[in-house]
C-alpha cells in the first residue's frame, strides 16, 4: 500500500524550490526595498494602518486567507477522483500560481496606499472597471462569510470542545492586545505566556466543552458537554434549523451561525491592535502547530512505525479513479469530469481571489517593511497549501464517506479532525486529544477569516462610495454614504445578508456560488497585477501573472458553464432531478449568478486587455507605481 509520506514530500519538494528560486526572483521584479516607505508607516492612524512587526502580521495573514476552504476541497477532490490529481494541482500549481497571486496582490497594494487590486485596476483602466471590480470583490464577500459562518457553526456542532477553546483564546487574545499596545510589554515574554494560554485552553475545552443546544442524534456529544440553552428546548423554532442527523443545519448549527456573525460584525469594527492583530499572532501558533504537526507526524510515524495504524492510503481512495470520478460522485452529480472541475473543486488549496482582498486589504496596512512581503504574501500561500496537503493527507489515512466524496462539507470537516488526530498519534498524542485539537485548528483558520472578510467588506464599499480616511466612519447617522461603509453599520448588513443566504437552507447553492466567484476573482487579481506591471514599465514581462490568469479564466468560465448547463438546466430542469418549485427557482438562480459572473470577469478582461494592448503598442505612457 502506498505511504502518505509520499504526499508529504512531493509537496515540500516543489514549495521549496518555489520559494527559494521563484519568490526571490519576483521580489527582485517589483523591486522590493526597505528604503521606501510602507503605507502602514507613512499613514499610520491607530485604526487600520498600524505597523506590525513580521511574525504578528505573518500570523494574521496566514490565520485570515487559511479557511475551511482549503480541507474540504482538497478532501473532495481526493474522494472524487484520487489522490494523485489533487496533490499534482496543488504540489504545482500552488507555487507557479497562486504564491504569485498572494505576493502580486501584496506588493501591487503596497505601491498604491494600502488600497485594494478594485482602486489599482481603476488607476489605470478608469471608474468602470473599479467600480465593476469592487461590487464583485463587495458580493464574493459576502459569499465568504455565510459560508464560513454555516462551516464554524458545523465544526463546532461535532466538536463541542472546540467552542470552549475559541472562546478561550479569543479573551486571551483581548489581554494579549492590551498587553503589547497598551502596557508595552516585552515581546517575546508576553508571546511565552499567552501562546502557553492558548494550549491551556484546549485542555480546558476537552475537559469542559460546550454546546448552545442539546444533540439530534443521542450520543454525538463528548461525556459532561454543557448545554447552555438546554432550557429552551431542543432549538427547532430557530429559523432554518432542522432536526434530523442527516441534516446541515441541525439546531445547535443554526444557534452557532448568528453567535459566529454578530461576533465577526464587532471584531471587524475594532482597531486591528485590539482583537485582530494579537488573536492572528496566537492562534498562528494553533495553526502551526497542526499543520506542522501533521507533517512531522506523518514522517516520523512513516520511519519509526509510532502511529496508531499504518499511514498508509486507505483503499477506498485510489490513486486515479477515472475522468469522471468515483461511482459515488457519479451516482450523485451524473458526471464530474476532471477538467474544468477537479481544479475550481480544490479552489483555495492552490489558488484563490479572497487571498487578493486580505492581501490588498488588512496586510498591506499593516506591512512593516517591504521585504516581509515575500515571507507573508507568497511564503503565506505556501502555508496554505501545505495545509491542503494535510487534508489529503488526513482523508488519505481516515478513508472516505459518501458525503465527502459527493461534496458535502458535513462529511468532510470531521473527516479532517478524525484523520488528523489519527495521524498525531505518531508523536505520542492521544486520539482523544488530537482529534478536538484539530477541530480547534480548523475553527482558528475559520474565525480569523470570517471577520477578517467582513472588515475587507468594509474596506470595498468604503471606496466604492467614497472615503476621506479610513475607520473613521461610524455610520450611525441619516447619510446613506455613511451607513453603507460604516464601520458598525457595514459588517452588520454584511452580516444579516449572510444569515439570510444560510438560513434559506440551499447551503449547496451557497458553496457553489462561493468557489465560483472565488476563482474568478483569483483570475481578477492576476488581471490587476498584470495591467499594473504593463504600466510600470514597458520592459516587464507578463507572463507571470498573465499566464496564470489566462489559465484561471478559462478553468472557471467552463466550471461555471457546466455548473449552470449540466447541473442546474440539464440535471434539474429538464430531467426534473429537484423536488418542488423551490428547488427549479433555486436552479434558475444559479444558472442566472453563474452567466453574470462570466460575464462580468471577461468584461473586465477585455478592458484591461485593452489597456494593456494600447500601453504596450506605444499608445498610451506607461506609468510609475503609485506609493502615494
Amino acid at each position: 500500500m502506498t505511504s502518505v509520506i509520499w504526499i508529504v514530500v512531493a509537496v515540500l519538494s516543489t514549495f521549496t524550490v518555489g520559494y527559494v528560486g521563484y519568490s526571490r526572483y519576483l521580489s527582485r521584479f517589483v523591486d522590493l526595498d526597505d528604503e521606501r516607505e510602507t503605507p502602514a508607516h507613512k499613514y499610520e492612524d491607530g485604526q487600520e494602518y498600524v505597523p506590525a512587526k513580521k511574525p504578528v502580521l505573518l500570523g494574521h495573514h496566514f490565520s485570515s486567507i487559511a479557511g475551511g476552504a482549503p480541507i474540504v476541497g482538497p478532501i473532495t477532490a481526493g474522494a472524487i477522483w484520487g489522490w494523485v490529481p489533487a496533490l499534482l494541482w496543488v504540489a504545482i500549481g500552488n507555487p507557479l500560481m497562486g504564491a504569485v497571486h498572494d505576493f502580486i496582490s501584496l506588493s501591487g497594494s503596497m505601491r498604491h496606499e494600502g488600497k485594494s487590486i478594485g482602486y489599482i485596476i481603476g488607476e489605470y483602466v478608469g471608474e468602470r472597471g473599479k467600480d465593476m471590480l469592487l461590487w464583485f470583490a463587495f458580493l464574493t464577500i459576502i459569499l465568504v462569510v455565510a459560508v464560513f459562518a454555516l462551516v464554524v457553526g458545523i465544526v463546532l456542532n461535532a466538536f463541542p470542545s472546540a467552542a470552549t477553546a475559541s472562546l478561550v483564546y479569543i479573551a486571551l487574545a483581548f489581554g494579549f492586545g492590551v498587553y503589547l499596545y497598551q502596557l508595552d510589554g516585552p515581546f517575546l515574554p508576553g508571546t511565552v505566556v499567552f501562546v502557553a494560554g492558548v494550549f491551556a485552553g484546549v485542555w480546558l475545552g476537552i475537559q469542559y466543552p460546550m454546546a448552545l443546544f442539546p444533540a439530534v442524534e443521542t450520543g454525538a456529544y463528548p461525556a459532561g458537554t454543557i448545554v447552555l440553552l438546554e432550557f429552551l428546548g431542543n432549538g427547532a423554532w430557530l429559523p432554518g434549523a432542522v432536526v434530523s442527523a442527516d441534516a446541515i443545519l441541525q439546531p445547535n448549527v443554526a444557534a452557532w451561525v448568528p453567535v459566529i456573525l454578530v461576533y465577526a460584525s464587532l471584531a471587524s469594527a475594532l482597531p486591528v491592535w485590539v482583537l485582530l492583530q494579537p488573536r492572528d499572532y496566537l492562534s498562528s501558533f494553533l495553526l502551526y502547530s497542526g499543520v506542522g504537526g501533521a507533517l512531522l507526524a506523518i514522517i516520523v510515524g512513516t520511519l519509526l512505525g509510532t502511529s496508531a495504524q499504518p499511514l498508509t492510503v486507505d483503499p477506498s481512495i485510489g490513486a486515479y479513479m477515472g475522468f469522471f470520478g468515483s461511482d459515488l460522485a457519479i451516482g450523485e452529480r451524473g458526471i464530474t469530469p476532471l477538467f474544468p472541475l477537479l481544479f475550481v473543486t480544490i479552489a483555495c488549496g492552490t489558488i484563490s481571489g479572497f487571498h487578493s482582498l486580505v492581501s490588498s486589504g488588512t496586510t498591506a496596512k499593516q506591512l512593516n517593511k517591504e521585504s516581509d512581503a515575500r515571507l507573508i504574501g507568497y511564503g503565506g500561500m505556501l502555508g496554505e497549501g501545505l495545509l491542503a496537503s494535510v487534508a489529503i493527507s488526513t482523508l488519505a489515512v481516515a478513508g472516505a464517506t459518501t458525503a465527502a466524496a459527493g461534496g458535502g462539507i458535513g462529511g468532510a470537516l470531521p473527516n479532517f479532525a478524525t484523520g488528523g488526530g489519527i495521524i498525531l498519534t505518531s508523536l505520542g498524542i492521544p486520539q482523544s486529544f488530537g482529534a478536538p485539537f484539530m477541530a480547534l485548528v480548523l475553527v482558528s483558520f475559520l474565525l480569523t477569516s470570517t471577520d477578517t472578510a467582513a472588515r475587507l467588506g468594509r474596506y470595498m464599499m468604503e471606496e466604492i462610495v467614497g472615503t476621506t480616511g479610513s475607520g473613521t466612519t461610524t455610520g450611525f447617522s441619516a447619510d446613506l454614504g455613511s451607513v453603507a461603509k460604516g464601520r458598525y453599520t457595514n459588517p452588520a448588513v454584511q452580516s444579516l445578508v449572510a444569515y439570510l443566504l444560510v438560513i434559506s437552507g440551499e447551503w449547496v447553492t451557497l458553496w457553489a456560488l462561493f468557489g465560483g466567484a472565488n476563482q474568478l476573482l483569483a483570475a481578477l487579481a492576476l488581471l490587476a497585477g498584470t495591467v499594473w506591471l504593463a504600466n510600470w514599465d514597458e520592459s516587464k514581462q507578463l507572463a507571470s501573472t498573465g499566464v496564470p490568469m489566462t489559465i484561471m479564466v478559462t478553468i472557471t468560465v467552463l466550471g461555471l458553464s457546466w455548473v449552470a448547463l449540466w447541473d442546474n438546466l440539464y440535471q434539474k430542469l429538464i430531467l426534473g432531478n429537484v423536488a418542488g418549485l423551490s428547488g427549479q427557482i433555486s436552479a434558475v438562480v444559479q444558472m442566472g449568478l453563474a452567466f453574470v459572473l462570466i460575464y462580468l470577469a471577461l468584461s473586465l478582461v477585455r478592458i484591461g486587455y485593452d489597456n494593456i494592448t494600447t500601453v504596450r503598442g506605444g499608445s498610451g505612457a506607461t506609468a510609475e507605481p503609485s506609493d502615494d
